[in-house]
């Protein structure tokens, strides 16, 4: 691994290298704290989610409803309403699939600039030192759970 991977935090890694949207940075953001809040036996509201990581409460909708339809997150429609996740789960989520539930293997293939023409047989001039970077962001991801994230906090 390089040394510049080494001395990232791994938020630091998540934003400086991770080549996708915003809506990666809030689902893990919101992942994060929703295990944050079950952890202490307490359900989250759309609202206070989208409050604590600062998205609008719409578009923060869109990423919880995924994590739920991945099985991320537990949408819960009784009379207390809200998310949670249980905490065996916790444990077990790593941040790999919170990213695949949002943005699928995109992240981990093609180019990391976002160039069309950009391929293993065509690379552009940053294509090979930007796969060591994926390389070792998809170890970081595969290999950090949730927990992790949670009660690094």
């Amino acid at each position: 691994m390089s040394d510049l991977i080494l001395q990232l935090s791994l938020e630091e890694i998540i934003k400086a290298l991770l080549m996708f949207s915003k809506a990666c940075e809030y689902g893990i953001s919101a992942s994060t704290y929703i295990a944050l809040q079950s952890l202490e036996n307490k359900r989250v509201s759309l609202v206070e989610i989208a409050k604590e990581i600062d998205s609008p409460v719409a578009f923060t909708a869109k990423i919880l409803q995924q994590l739920s339809k991945n099985q991320i997150i537990d949408s819960v429609k009784v009379a207390t309403r809200g998310f949670e996740i249980q905490r065996s789960n916790i444990d077990s989520i790593k941040l790999s699939e919170i990213v695949h539930a949002i943005y699928g293997d995109k992240v981990f293939i093609g180019c990391g600039l976002g160039l069309k023409k950009c391929n293993a047989d065509h690379p552009c001039p940053v294509h090979k030192k930007l796969i060591q970077i994926r390389d070792n962001l998809k170890h970081v991801l595969e290999n950090t759970s949730l927990y992790e994230m949670t009660v690094g906090l």
